[in-house]
């Protein structure tokens, strides 16, 4: 690919990237997926391809655009929440932007570095399914792992009090939530990393 044409995909597929990010998260129902006893997300997974297909400067962008969808959602169309994600929310606080943020732009970046990584210690081709399935469940569990031990360490008696339980037993409710969650989304975040992200790798090799 000349390098003005790839520059012309990049920037095309950034802004679609974007604009899919942005529909997930303000569409109802858009951003996750029923699996029956829990709703995953999925507005993490275009980072995630984002990131792969498109570098870690990139991925940062489309996380910063997650993150600032989850602030907004947050501020705009609270939940009981959302004081984790916005500081305007009662309850919340700087530490808000901290979990609102932080994660979601690692979401952008150690996606990168994890399918590279693989791709060169195994010896694979770009398109294998395995580095593209396990840099998918990275990205997935980044975003879980980070929002879920933040909310604990900073927002421990808040989150406690919304969960209805004691502050000495909130940890094994998050771990009960990483489980029934976390393990699922990374799941979902897999498959479809893997059939996407080969097909925008192969495009980008044209």
């Amino acid at each position: 690919m000349k390098y003005q044409s790839k520059k012309l995909y990049q920037m095309v597929l950034t802004a679609i990237f974007a604009a899919v990010i942005i529909m997930m998260a303000f569409v109802p129902w858009l951003g996750f997926i029923n699996l029956i006893i829990i709703n995953a997300t999925l507005i993490h997974i275009p980072v995630i391809i984002g990131s792969i297909v498109l570098g870690p400067k990139k991925g940062m962008f489309l996380g910063f655009i997650f993150g600032l969808c989850s602030f907004l959602n947050s501020t705009f169309n609270p939940g009981l929440t959302s004081f984790l994600f916005s500081p305007f929310y009662p309850g919340g606080n700087g530490y808000s932007l901290l979990i609102c943020f932080l994660p979601r732009i690692l979401v952008g970046v150690i996606p990168y570095y994890v399918y590279k990584g693989m791709v060169r210690v195994m010896k694979k081709k770009e398109t294998n399914s395995i580095p593209l399935g396990v840099a998918g469940i990275v990205g997935s569990l980044t975003n879980t792992l980070l929002v879920m031990n933040l909310a604990y360490v900073l927002f421990s008696h808040e989150f406690a009090t919304v969960k209805g339980v004691a502050v000495d037993v909130l940890y094994g409710v998050i771990l009960g939530i990483i489980v029934t969650n976390g393990i699922p989304e990374a799941i979902v975040a897999a498959i479809l990393t893997i059939g996407i992200g080969k097909v925008l790798l192969k495009l980008r090799r044209m």
